[in-house]
Formats: C-alpha cells, structure tokens, sequence
C-alpha cells in the first residue's frame, strides 16, 4: 500500500471541505446574527495496519477535518427600526418552526405578519414565554422593547421575549435558512441570566470578516495543490515502478 497516497488524498479532502465551509462563511457574510463555521485539522489511525519492508504492521495517520461553530458575538449596528432586535450578551431568541418545533436564532431582523405577530424574515413566529408575540394589527402605535425583552404597545404588555441559552451551543445544528435545532444529546435551552440584554433598533452584525475568509481560502487552496503535487508525484512513482518490473518502455 502507497501510504503517501492516502494520506494526500485524505489531506486533499480535508482541504476541500475547509475550502466549502469559507464559502458558506462568504456567502452569510451580510446575515444578522451569522455563527461563522470554524476548522480544525487532525490525524486518525487508519483502520488497516500496514507491513512494510518486512517489519511489524503499524497503523498510519490519515489527516481529518473537524467543524464547529463560533458562538462569539458580533458587532452590535444601529438599524433604526422598531422591530430589529440584537441579543447583547449570550442566548438566542426562540422561534416556532412551521412544523410547530422550536428553533433558536440571534438574528433578531423581525417584522410584523398580517395578523400582528411578531416573526422572523421566513415567517416564524417569534415566541415569548406565553406562546408568540402578538399585537393588535390596528394600532399603530409604536412597539417598545426593554432591555429584559419586555415588550409593549401603547403602554400595554404586549409579551416577554423568550431569550434562552445552551450550555454546549455546539449541540445545535444550523438549518438550511439559518436557525439552530437542538436535534443532539443534551440540547436543553435554560433561561438566559441578567448577562443578556435586548438593544432595540440595533441588529448583530455576522461575527465573520470576508477579509478573513478571503486569507483563508488563498491558504486553503495553496495547500490542496501542494497535497496535489505529493499525489501526482506518488503516482507517477507508482507508474514508473510498474513499468521497470515488467520490462517495458
């Protein structure tokens, strides 16, 4: 077994999944509350042992990518609208999927339905600690938020946002239009302490920087050739073995 041929193709498809993820990163760069996804590289023993010259079978490492989440916050920007909302502090804010599942988002760029109820820019209600928000569609007095969530119209309580928190934010898995699902062991929201706060009329900006990305993907790349270099010159090794053994030009 050609050892330095796995191991470069592995560390090519490691590259390539490093090189997707900065994509996706790019691609969320101007989405409110936006986690950026991280990599980190390792090695694991392949499953097979190899003997080589004779000697004892020992594994060899196989170069692997691990992918994660960034929970750190964002810069909080003025928007100047009564309806977006930025967490200060860590949590998430709780939405209703049309499924009737509970999802969490920071993007707090919310908006009012035709029937008065507070949801997100995909339509999911946004959920207070009795059930959505809702306010009355005919008046058009302006909604408040207080720094606890606390929201009102016209003097009247209107709801409590429900603001939560994770002990392991890593347990929740993004979905295809941003929110996060706790489908893992362990994902159980708690509510969020006094460290978290609502800025109304402000909006989170993604914690991730395109000039960042851009770096990284200039390395990423520059990496998947040089693992392509060590795998066309392991085959054309390989080739030009094949050919002395038997004898031919």
């Amino acid at each position: 077994m050609n050892v330095s041929l796995y191991q470069a193709a592995a560390a090519m498809n490691a590259q390539t999944r490093w090189q997707e993820m900065i994509t996706e990163n790019l691609a969320a760069g101007t989405v409110p509350g936006f986690r950026k996804q991280e990599i980190s590289f390792a090695d694991v023993a392949a499953a097979s042992p190899v003997q080589m010259d004779g000697a004892t079978p020992a594994n060899f490492l196989i170069p692997v990518a691990n992918t994660s989440t960034s929970f750190q916050q964002g810069e909080l920007r003025p928007s100047g609208q009564a309806t977006d909302f930025a967490i200060d502090g860590p949590g998430f804010f709780e939405i209703q999927l049309p499924n009737g599942d509970k999802a969490y988002t920071r993007d707090g760029e919310f908006q009012l339905n035709a029937k008065g109820q507070l949801t997100t820019k995909q339509g999911c209600p946004v959920l207070g600690n009795s059930g959505p928000i809702q306010f009355d569609p005919n008046n058009a007095s302006p909604l408040t938020v207080s720094a606890t969530g606390q929201i009102t119209q016209a003097g009247e309580s209107k709801g409590q946002l429900r603001l939560v928190t994770f002990a392991n934010p890593n347990s929740l898995t993004a979905t295809a239009d941003g929110c996060l699902i706790p489908d893992q062991p362990g994902a159980t929201p708690t509510p969020a302490d006094s460290k978290t706060t609502v800025q109304q009329g402000f909006l989170e900006a993604p914690n991730t920087s395109p000039t960042v990305e851009m770096g990284s993907l200039i390395n990423a790349m520059r990496i998947f050739e040089a693992n392509q270099k060590v795998l066309q010159t392991q085959d054309d090794r390989m080739g030009r073995a094949i050919t002395d053994l038997s004898g031919t030009t």
